[in-house]
């Protein structure tokens, strides 16, 4: 990666080893977290973005947070999971400017770093494995507490071999795009320090000193979507991530993102989701 260089910081949410048995098939799953799997044997598929991977033994597997993607298991299977959460800083995810393998190889030094993240952090296990038990407000809250709380000599540890995992995937990552223009990271930063605020397109292109035309197709062939489209996006993220730690009415939260118009927020919220925010919104108070 070029230019200004800073880790994301993660928070470890689950970490833990699972065995199964034709019994790990869920569909349509999208969480605020992400995961990496290490396969210890056996065999499964992971679906994601219409491409179905064939997990493979001492292979790593990595989805970012909320990605579309589904699990098919048909025989045994014996893997590690791991869950972390992106703290945000204002700036983008690592997500938003690196492409990331879906799959790589594990060598010995990291399948032996994450059984011993395992055997550091035992209360971090996963009770059940139905997505639908653990993507809720309740979890979520109770492992960022349960973070919060760690001993320092294990939180330090436990970063350190995060960073070690996490680096794997980045040897073979790539930027979105090599050539991303200068203005356009000026601009993604102004996004997501401004996400609680409107953000107009017009203040962005004179940001960028191009014209509002100009601006909307130098952002195009940059992060292949439009300001407006990317913009919505990280709105509707950042308004579930709200959601599932914090009780805030539709209309205060609408407002806390920048929406002046909440008919808009809703209908914007439910086609990004497949969700009103209310029906979201009540799931997450139920979690609690």
């Amino acid at each position: 990666m070029s230019g200004e260089r800073k880790f994301p910081d993660f928070i470890l949410l689950n970490i833990g080893h699972a065995v199964h048995n034709a019994d790990w098939n869920w569909k349509n799953v999208c969480s605020p977290f992400t995961r990496i799997h290490l396969i210890e044997s056996g065999t499964a598929k992971i679906i994601r973005g219409g491409r179905t991977y064939e997990l493979k033994k001492d292979h790593l597997y990595l989805t970012p947070s909320y990605i579309d993607h589904g699990y098919e298991c048909e025989g045994p299977l014996s893997l590690y999971y791991i869950h972390i959460y992106e703290e945000m800083d204002g700036g983008p995810s690592i997500f938003d400017m690196v492409d990331f393998p879906v799959e790589i190889g594990a060598d010995p030094l990291t399948i032996q770093l994450i059984q011993r993240l395992a055997l550091i952090n035992p209360d971090r296990r996963l009770q059940v494995y139905d997505p639908c038990s653990y993507d809720n407000s309740t979890t979520l809250i109770k492992n960022i507490a349960i973070h919060k709380t760690m001993p320092f000599a294990f939180e330090m540890e436990a970063q350190g071999i995060i960073r070690q995992v996490f680096s794997r995937f980045l040897v073979h990552a790539s930027e979105k795009k090599l050539d991303l223009d200068k203005r356009i990271l000026k601009c993604l930063h102004h996004i997501h320090t401004n996400i609680d605020k409107p953000i107009n397109i017009e203040d962005l292109a004179a940001l960028c000193f191009l014209t509002k035309d100009h601006f909307i197709r130098l952002f195009n062939r940059n992060m292949g979507r439009t300001p407006g489209k990317y913009i919505n996006q990280k709105k509707i993220e950042k308004a579930q991530q709200i959601m599932l730690i914090r009780d805030l009415s539709i209309k205060d939260l609408a407002y806390s993102l920048g929406f002046e118009n909440i008919s808009y927020f809703n209908r914007l919220f439910k086609k990004m989701t497949g969700e009103n925010p209310g029906s979201y919104r009540k799931n997450c108070l139920q979690d609690r």
